[in-house]
């Protein structure tokens, strides 16, 4: 199976995730159905129904985290030193060549990706684009208003 790229960051927010759903909600959700289950009659019971359909998603949810953090590949920024290339967990800043606006990214995971936060998904169009560029190169993004060209400013590993 290959590895699945996480930041130190992200990787300890999918095992603080999985501490909670394991220590807080499943053991809510076992009791929410042992309280069902003393009310009698299953069958109409919609408190039952609705703690079964919890203990899924709960159940669902420690499977999919447990699967991808045993398929991460942690990667801590402050340790790269990858010459100031822009790499996996690199934070970027760009200046966009039209407009003068200035931005700053970091290149992290599918989980971790949160636009708002400036941190964008490696398999997006910028981070693909800026990829295995230095400082001072130029990378131009199929953005969904057309073509941007982004000149990188600096490159940090933080």
């Amino acid at each position: 199976m290959a590895t699945i790229p996480i930041t130190k960051r992200g990787a300890e927010i999918l095992k603080a995730e999985l501490h909670k759903l394991k220590t807080v909600e499943r053991p809510w959700v076992i009791n929410a159905i042992s309280e069902a289950r003393a009310q009698g009659d299953l069958s109409e019971n919609a408190e039952y129904e609705a703690a079964k359909d919890r203990q899924g998603f709960v159940e669902g949810r420690i499977q999919e985290v447990e699967g991808k953090l045993s398929v991460a590949q942690i990667i801590d920024p402050a340790s790269l030193d990858a010459g100031g290339r822009v790499v996996f967990g690199a934070t970027v800043e760009l200046e966009e060549e039209d407009s003068g606006e200035r931005v700053k990214y970091q290149i992290v995971g599918e989980d971790e990706a949160d636009l708002k936060l400036g941190l964008v998904n490696i398999s997006s169009p910028i981070a693909r684009a800026l990829i295995g560029k230095e400082e001072g190169d130029t990378a131009v993004v199929q953005a969904p208003g057309g073509l941007k060209s982004y000149e990188i400013v600096a490159v940090h590993y933080i």
